[in-house]
């Protein structure tokens, strides 16, 4: 079925140009993915989920990290990438049995548009509509409720995602760009822009802290930074990704560290010293209430140098 499925997408979305690539590949776990190709970059996209998987600029390593022990299977969010946390951000607020993190990273999206911005650019763009899913997602978001995720492909990334309120009521969501950066090694890593911002410390029971200098990773980090949305850096010996956003006032910065990280199972023996993520995110008190017929959209731009 997949391979009818991924015929199908190729004749409608495929680019085939001198330097422009896009096709629909099978992969691991009988999840389809896209491949895309331009002079400035290459990605590899994940139908499940949305989930882009790598995106490496021409001479550069992989900006993200994607755990070696990562499981590939219909249902499950893969450890790495960017993962799409959506409608909501942690445990969900009241039933805590749902999925924490939202359902979208762990669902079918559908492909609607692709182009060849330039031989340097390219982009693809995702839709989840909830009015027209399962009754499994019904029962966990009964709203008329779509989302749409636009990926630029280019020696920056720049992703939209436009979640747009079909009801006759107003609708609350939190959500985040759960992005896994390939930081090489945590111990020369540093998180610059979040000097002086108070924050939640997750291990410490939420208590509110307020960041001195620059963030160094040195035991467990779970951190949700609030009124940030000023340009954010990681800085390595190797290379430094600047992470501009718009719509968000969150800003989530998690490392497991070893203990919590081998409960994981996924992580891998060393992955938590070669990741960092640092999550634009609309969490905490910057969760956002989206009017009948209204939208928010959340954009993020990673720049390396």
């Amino acid at each position: 079925m997949n391979t009818l499925i991924i015929n199908q997408l190729n004749q409608r979305f495929s680019i085939n140009t001198k330097n422009t690539t896009l096709q629909f590949v099978e992969a691991e776990g009988d999840i389809p993915r896209i491949e895309i190709k331009n002079k400035n970059a290459k990605a590899l996209i994940s139908l499940q989920g949305a989930h882009l998987l790598s995106w490496v600029p021409v001479g550069m390593s992989d900006v993200l990290w994607l755990s070696e022990q990562a499981s590939y299977k219909q249902g499950k969010s893969v450890r790495g990438g960017i993962p799409i946390c959506w409608p909501w951000f942690g445990a969900h607020e009241i039933n805590k049995s749902l999925p924490a993190h939202g359902f979208a990273r762990t669902v079918m999206w559908q492909v609607i548009k692709t182009e060849a911005l330039s031989e340097n650019e390219t982009m693809i763009v995702f839709r989840l509509d909830c009015r027209s899913q399962n009754q499994a997602i019904s029962n966990m978001w009964p709203y008329a409720v779509s989302v749409e995720y636009t990926l630029v492909i280019g020696d920056s990334l720049i992703l939209t995602l436009t979640t747009q309120n079909h009801s006759d009521e107003a609708v609350t969501i939190g959500q985040a760009f759960h992005t896994y950066f390939n930081i090489g090694d945590i111990k020369d890593t540093q998180v610059c822009g979040l000097e002086n911002k108070a924050y939640l410390d997750k291990p410490d029971n939420f208590n509110q802290k307020i960041q001195s200098g620059p963030l160094l990773v040195t035991n467990e980090v779970d951190r949700v930074f609030i009124n940030t949305e000023d340009d954010v850096a990681i800085k390595n010996k190797s290379r430094i990704i600047t992470i501009s956003k718009q719509g968000s006032r969150s800003t989530v910065v998690w490392n497991p560290w070893k203990d919590v990280a081998r409960k994981m199972g996924d992580m891998g023996e060393h992955g938590y010293q070669q990741m960092l993520c640092v999550e634009s995110a609309n969490a905490a008190d910057d969760i956002r209430t989206i009017e009948a017929g209204g939208s928010h959209q959340l954009s993020v731009i990673y720049r390396l140098s």
